[in-house]
Parts: structure tokens; sequence; C-alpha cells
């Protein structure tokens, strides 16, 4: 014990965070704080930090490539002791978390704890919101199989509905014109580094103002906020009324984290990890791409808009939604706390959680994919391959087995998705269509890793032939004039 006392002092000496840890640990809260009301937040961090170990692990093995990420995950739940399980307590975890902040924001809003003088605190919570779901879906890329190249695919076509930035967001995210190698590196950067660092940042703010402001006090009706009066209550309140946290307070808070690890340790245990699903392949177009379970209410969202709705709701709605947000506190700092005597706030979060549980639910039935009015056997009309060459009709070939046919349409005949390709020789040139073929772009994908060379010349052949009788097809001015 004296060899314990004389380390221990030597670091105090040094580094004298003794006094303020144990401020921290003795700061008062209100007795009717310290409930089963208030442990989601320590339970998030707890979780947290359980990400940050497991995410550490995985890094070690993780090969942030197109063509190595879905081979390193197989290695991981297949060939490294423990991998699958420390692969489905990551996943597992992430799961946990988003659910735990949700509950922790959703207790906060009721309880009224971002009126005065916590506005910032809450500011900062629906920052750290935003990044836990940040860190959930750049996990999903990660796994880089069909649903999350799909997935991806999504994100970066509302990416691209951004007035004026749209191309330079996607170009940011994905490293270039295509999914790729660049694009995992830019994402594994994201969740490894970039998000972890600022969650670790407004984490400690957070915890920093909790301290400094105190934890919010039971809500009794009738008790107003008041910014001239309000410190000098809350004061009184944990002079007469008040505990330590620790021990008093903190017991619950360590009992609910406990019990979250062991629920989260059993589901890793039994469900094991997410994925990954199969290789991700952008010729396979008749896919249905399902996005991890909190992100399935805008999956349903967007399955269920009518196509001119898209663009305004993917821009708007979030914008409206993240300002009402951040403006709450600022414009609704005081008065009333008690759910009791805000039947609005309890209102809202009744529409709010039967709405998200609604379209969650309908997920399962509408599916983002769009309706195809045509597959893969039908074939291509034959005035599209009378008086063609061998190589053309070889491109024919490839447009049907690539299932170009699902989204395009010849002579009225195939998908609606993309546009129709009867004029596309008019409308583009061979340089052009080489391009598009091999990066892809808007709503098409790359097919530059699907298609080798041989293929790719034989298509672009056949894609010169479709334009009218008689009409010349398009040129490079530039090289014309050469």
């Amino acid at each position: 014990m004296r060899l314990i006392k004389l380390v221990g002092d030597w670091f105090e000496q040094r580094v004298q965070l003794g006094t303020p840890i144990r401020e921290t640990m003795e700061h008062p809260v209100p007795r009717q704080t310290a409930s089963w009301a208030y442990v989601f937040g320590s339970a998030a961090l707890t979780v947290f930090i359980l990400q940050l170990v497991t995410g550490i692990l995985l890094a070690l093995l993780y090969v942030p490539s197109a063509g190595e990420a879905w081979n390193s995950l197989q290695v991981l739940n297949h060939d490294v002791t423990l991998g699958w399980f420390i692969r489905a307590l990551h996943g597992w975890g992430s799961n946990f978390m988003l659910a735990i902040v949700l509950v922790h924001m959703v207790q906060v809003f009721i309880f009224g704890a971002y009126k005065f003088p916590r506005e910032l605190t809450w500011v900062v919570g629906v920052l750290l919101l935003l990044l836990t779901l940040g860190m959930a879906f750049t996990g999903q890329v990660l796994r880089f199989d069909q649903d999350a190249y799909w997935g991806l695919g999504i994100g970066a076509s509302i990416s691209s509905r951004v007035p004026v930035l749209g191309p330079f967001i996607v170009n940011l995210l994905l490293g270039g014109p295509i999914i790729g190698s660049a694009t995992l590196s830019r994402f594994f950067a994201l969740h490894v580094f970039v998000i972890p660092g600022a969650l670790i940042g407004f984490i400690g703010l957070h915890l920093l103002l909790v301290l400094k402001l105190g934890v919010n006090e039971w809500p009794m009706p009738g008790r107003l906020v008041r910014r001239a009066t309000y410190m000098k209550e809350y004061h009184e309140l944990t002079h007469k009324d008040g505990i330590p946290f620790v021990p008093g307070a903190i017991w619950k808070d360590l009992f609910f984290s406990s019990f979250i690890l062991l629920a989260l340790l059993l589901c890793a245990f039994h469900f094991g990890p997410f994925g990954p699903g199969g290789q991700p392949d952008p010729t396979i177009i008749q896919t249905v791409p399902k996005p991890d379970y909190f992100f399935l209410w805008l999956y349903a969202v967007l399955s269920l808009l009518p196509p001119s709705m898209e663009t305004p709701a993917l821009l708007i709605g979030p914008v409206i939604g993240l300002g009402i947000l951040f403006a709450l506190p600022f414009f609704s700092g005081q008065g009333e706390k008690s759910w009791r005597r805000r039947p609005i706030s309890v209102l809202i979060v009744l529409l709010a959680a039967v709405s998200l549980g609604t379209f969650t639910n309908l997920s399962g039935h509408a599916p983002w994919s769009p309706v195809m009015e045509a597959w893969s056997g039908e074939p291509i009309p034959a005035q599209y391959l009378t008086g063609r060459t061998a190589l053309q009709r070889q491109g024919a070939l490839v447009f049907q087995l690539k299932q170009c046919h699902n989204c395009h349409s010849l002579g009225g005949e195939g998908g609606k998705r993309g546009p129709e390709l009867d004029l596309v020789a008019v409308k583009m040139t061979p340089d052009q269509l080489v391009r598009q073929v091999i990066q892809g772009g808007g709503n098409m994908p790359a097919y530059g890793k699907n298609l080798n060379a041989s293929e790719t010349t034989a298509l672009v052949a056949f894609l010169e032939t479709l334009r009218p009788q008689g009409q010349a097809p398009a040129r490079d001015a530039s090289r014309a004039s050469q």
C-alpha cells in the first residue's frame, strides 16, 4: 500500500489530475435526478468505448481496397480466432449506440433539459447524433458487399442533387467518378480517424458542459425556468437536496451499462456479424439493396415518394429538421419543463416514433430498386441487328449479357431507369461512349471492372450504330478541325 501511495503521489505531482477527478466524482446532483431515466448518457459512452476497442482490433486486419475488402472480412469471419465475434460486437455495438443515443435525446427533449442554461449541451448532443449516424453509414460501406455498393450508390445519387456543390461532394466522397479503391480509402479514413476523432472531441465538450452546468433536475409541474433566477434556484436545490455523483448516483449508471454490455454480448454471440453478403457487382441491376436497420425508414421514404418529390424531400426536409433541432433551445429556452404540462412535446415524440416505426415496417414491402419493364432474356429488336458487322453483333450480345436492357430501351422495348438508346450515337461521340461505359455517371454504375477491353470495344461499336438511318453520328469537333 505504501508503494502504491508513493507511485500515486509521484504521478500526481506531475500530472495533477487528482483534484479534477475528485471534483468530478463528488459533484452534486439533485437527489431525484439519480434515477433510471438518467442512465442513457453513460451507457452511450460505455458502448462508444467498446466501439473504439473493437474498431482498433478490426482495423489491424481490414484492407480498405476494392479488391481485398470483401476478402479481408471473410478472413476475419472464418480464419481469425474470434474474428467473427469481434465483428459481431462492433456491428451490434453500432446499433446499440444509435438506439441509446436516440433514447437519450428523447429523454432530454421530454424532460426539457435543453432549456437555459443547457442550450449548447443540446446543440452538441445533436452533433453527436449526426456523427453517430455517420459512423453507422460509413461502417456499412466498409463491408463492401452488394448492399454496401448500391447503398453507397444511393448516397452518391442523393449527394449529387445538391445545387452547385453536388458534383464536388460526390467526387470528394468517391475519390473519382466510380466506386473503387479510392472510395474505400476515404470511407476508411472517415470511419477510423475523422468521425471518431470528432466524436471524442464533442463527447469531451458534452461531459464538460454537464459538469459545469450540472445534471438537469427532475422536471416538476409548475417549476418554471427563468434565465434571471434559474442558476440560483438550481444551486439551492443541489445544496439542500443534492447527493455526490459517486457513490450516490453512479451505481445505477454502472448497473445499466453492465446490462447493455451483457445484452450486446448475447446478440453478438447468438446472431453473429453483419455480412458481408455477396461481392459487389454493378452488373447485377436486379438487386434490392438493404441499408442497416436505422436507415430502413429512409429506404422506404425513397421507395414510396413519387419521383418529382424525391429531390425536394431529400434536400429540403433534412435542412428544415436539423434547423428546428438546432434552434429549439433558443426559441423555447424558458418556461415549463414537465412533460405533464407540455402535451405538444409528447405528441411530437409519439408522432415521430409512429412515423419511423411505420416507414421501417414498410421498408420490407417497398424495395428501392425501381420496377423494370424488361429483363435480360428479352431479345433485342431484329432491326438493331440487321446489316451489322460481326463486331457490332458481338457488342449486341454484350449488351444483352450484361443486362443493359434492364435499364435502357431500344425501339420502345426495355427498361425505363436509364435513357433510351435509339439516338445515343447522335448524342455522344465514341470516346464519350467509352468513358460512360467504363466510368458510369448519373444513375448508371461503372462497368470498367466488369468488362474487358474487347467487350468494351464491341459494345461501343454496337452503340455507334444506334442512330436514325442517313443521319451522321456525333463527332469530336476539336478533332475534326485538325
